[in-house]
């Protein structure tokens, strides 16, 4: 594992946001789902996908509230551009679990 400094970890710009709309992504070469996520008046909407269809549906994900580093370039996956990283953390089974706040914050609240 390489380390980093924590100014480095500091550039790593985290931030809770609410999924406002999810819609299946079946021209994905893997399972996903597209997601638009608010981050707040200063980020704005992103749109990103994620391989996250065995845990979650589009209907499920809509109004949660979810972390994602906002900071790194927006990337080409097919037809759609990914702006954002969703975090989450596998299973015991390999499945994507989602990493999210336990209680409500305000969206755009930087991890701390």
């Amino acid at each position: 594992m390489a380390e980093i400094t924590f100014d480095e970890f500091q550039n790593v710009d985290i931030r809770v946001g609410r999924v406002t709309r999810a819609e299946p992504f079946p021209e994905a070469r893997k399972p996903a789902i597209k997601l638009w996520i608010d981050f707040g008046d200063d980020i704005g909407e992103r749109k990103t996908s994620a391989q996250i269809t065995d845990l979650y549906t589009p209907e499920g994900l809509r109004g949660r509230q979810v972390l994602a580093v906002v900071n790194f370039p927006p990337r080409q996956i097919g037809p759609f551009m990914s702006e954002v990283l969703v975090l989450g953390a596998a299973d015991p089974q390999g499945h994507i679990v989602l990493i999210a706040p336990d209680k409500d914050v305000p969206c755009g609240a930087r991890m701390h």
